[in-house]
């Protein structure tokens, strides 16, 4: 009998102590949830590994300024006057498909993020789009620049924003640049008639990213009749190092010109193996991504001449209305990092404030009602020069759009 006494005793002291733990555990958990009501969370989805490490960290390094800059202002204002700060969740996609599913449902379901931000290659922010589509959260892509972003129909976008040009737009733009003032150029030095056919050679990384510009020159030559002959058109796997095969290919088409769809660590050693081993002295034109202090550096001397498709460049940028703005970004970067922030980068630093402005106008951070704000945004440029000096999403597939230059 007392041996079922002390059973008694024990399972009572138990009963009590594990209620106790409960109450203690949902009191935590009722603390944590105060505690996230204070703040707005955007998950910041970037490469911190693997082949795009180098924009990817400038990218997650860019949303740092920019979050630490709206709440030194004072954060984030909302309809009813009250004030939240900005906490930033990153996830490292680890530049692969499986990492940024794994990133994409860790900030979703683990971390609980009201918007997300970023999102660098193509090919790994396409696979993580469902997940977007099942939870129904906002996210402001700033980096993949692939139509098939938003332009994809097997699955729905409308919570997908793209903050960021795309690979039809620069690929035209180039192209055309490449028609109207390299072609002339070329022709005059080589004492050529002014109507003979450019020679332009392609290197594209054999992804939806290199594929798209590849796409968008090869049209834009054919709808605008362009006097541009493709001689060689080669691709190459994302995060090669080694592209001598291909660029000897090209050297015996002879091109006037090579424009590259690379990454800022593929982009360098093509142009230097091509300089320095092959012996292809031409003129070599870069996607916007390579505006960036790492690829000036892994350059060198043998990117004299070359020329880069940009809207922020970490050295030099056209005077006017955000040119203040993009010094002050440089600076607070520098300051923070020790080094400058490149293109990449400054189109997060916008996207975390096009975040906190779609928030603040929602005033909410219900996902539906901040979805409805970004489709009616209209907010001034930040660091970036926007068309109309506005930023806004188009009413068809949210693209925003940008003034360009070369």
């Amino acid at each position: 009998m007392k041996y079922s006494v002390l059973v008694i005793a024990v399972l009572l002291i138990a009963a009590a102590f594990i209620a106790g733990c409960t109450q203690q555990q949902a009191s935590t958990q009722q603390t944590a949830a105060a505690g996230s009501q204070d703040v707005i969370r955007v998950g910041v989805i970037a490469s911190l590994t693997g082949p795009a490490s180098n924009v990817g960290t400038n990218m997650w390094q860019s949303a740092q300024v920019a979050a630490e800059k709206i709440n030194a202002d004072g954060g984030v204002t909302l309809k009813d006057g009250t004030k939240k700060q900005i906490k930033l969740i990153v996830g490292d996609d680890e530049s692969t498909q499986a990492g940024g599913q794994k990133a994409a449902t860790k900030l979703i379901t683990d971390d609980k993020v009201d918007i997300l931000v970023g999102g660098y290659s193509s090919a790994v922010t396409s696979a993580y789009e469902q997940t977007i589509a099942e939870y129904k959260i906002p996210y402001i892509v700033t980096g993949a620049s692939s139509p098939i972003i938003t332009h994809r129909t097997d699955i729905d976008t409308s919570y997908i924003f793209h903050h960021c040009p795309t690979t039809d737009t620069y690929g035209q733009y180039t192209t055309q640049f490449i028609d109207q003032v390299i072609r002339p150029a070329v022709n005059k030095k080589l004492g050529a008639a002014s109507d003979r056919p450019f020679r332009l050679a392609l290197l594209y990384q054999d992804t939806a990213f290199g594929k798209g510009i590849q796409t968008a020159v090869n049209d834009t030559i054919t709808k605008n009749k362009l006097n541009i002959v493709l001689v060689s058109q080669q691709s190459f796997k994302m995060g090669e190092s080694d592209f001598r095969t291909q660029l000897t290919a090209i050297k015996a088409t002879n091109p006037d010109a090579l424009y590259l769809g690379a990454f800022p660590n593929e982009g360098a050693p093509a142009i230097t193996q091509a300089r320095r081993d092959i012996g292809l002295n031409t003129i070599f034109l870069s996607a916007e991504n390579n505006d960036n202090a790492q690829f000036y550096k892994d350059v060198g001397q043998y990117g004299e001449g070359a020329i880069i498709e940009s809207r922020f460049s970490p050295y030099t940028a056209p005077a006017g209305a955000v040119a203040s703005a993009q010094d002050a970004f440089k600076q607070a970067y520098f300051a923070k990092f020790g080094t400058y922030p490149d293109m990449m980068g400054a189109s997060t630093y916008d996207g975390v404030f096009i975040a906190a402005k779609a928030i603040g106008n929602a005033g909410t951070t219900d996902k539906a009602t901040v979805r409805q704000a970004l489709v009616d945004l209209k907010m001034p440029q930040a660091v970036e020069a926007m068309k109309d000096q506005t930023i806004s999403f188009s009413p068809d597939f949210r693209d925003s759009g940008f003034d360009l230059w070369m």
